[in-house]
Parts: structure tokens; sequence; C-alpha cells
């Protein structure tokens, strides 16, 4: 009966520490579509939103930038507490460039093994 009781409770322990600490970023939308735009317009602007759809304060380790110079990303340093929102900026220089494009960057988050990631497109005439 002791050896029992010891099972139930080490199984319950186990259930509750892995229910705890889990993080998780949900995107209202990930992809943008920029249309066409003009190479010489200047840079433009995709902002991604998110929540922290875990329990625990979410941490952005880095944002990529798509593998190229033209792509830089902005988001937020500090931590994101359960429930509430964010969001992610990638700015693109189209200068120099013409076509169509479609490109992604990766986003790494506190204790999630897996980026998740954002797509942005568009056709660039000059």
């Amino acid at each position: 009966m002791k050896k029992l009781l010891l099972m139930m409770l080490l199984l319950l322990s186990a259930t509750t520490l892995s229910a705890k600490g889990k993080t998780d970023i949900t995107f209202s939308n990930n992809a943008h579509d920029f249309g066409t735009i003009k190479a010489d317009k200047g840079s433009v602007t995709a902002t991604y939103e998110f929540t922290n759809t875990g329990d625990e304060p979410l941490t952005i380790i880095n944002v990529t930038n798509g593998g190229c110079g033209c792509t830089k990303p902005e988001y937020p340093r500090q931590p994101i507490a359960p429930g509430k929102k964010g969001t992610i900026k990638i700015t693109f220089n189209p200068r120099g460039r013409s076509g169509e494009f479609n490109r992604s960057v990766k986003v790494k988050v506190s204790s999630m093994k897996s980026r998740k990631v954002l797509t942005f497109s568009g056709v660039i005439v000059p």
C-alpha cells in the first residue's frame, strides 16, 4: 500500500512539473504580402503581432535577417508576460532588386526547441 501511494505521488508530481513552465507564442498572422513596390521607394515594413499563450514569461532570443542585409528585424528585448501582446517588425529594403520575392525570418523563443517562421513577399518594379 505504501509503494502504491508513493508511486501515485511521484506520478502526480511529474505531471504537475511537466505542466508548469510552458512558453508559447501565437501570431495573429505569420505572412505579409507587400504587393507591388517600387525599387526606389525606400524601405517597407511588415508588422507581426503576437501573444504569449504560455504560462511563463516569454523572451525572444533572436529573429534572423532572412539571409541578406536587405532585411532588418526589430523585436522586444524584454520578457513578455503570459497573455500579453507584442510585435515584431521586419523592414525590407528593395533597392537594387527587381522581380518577385519570397523571404522568411525565423523567431527563436525562450524554452521552445523549434523556431517560428514569418514570411513576406511581393513584387519589386523599377
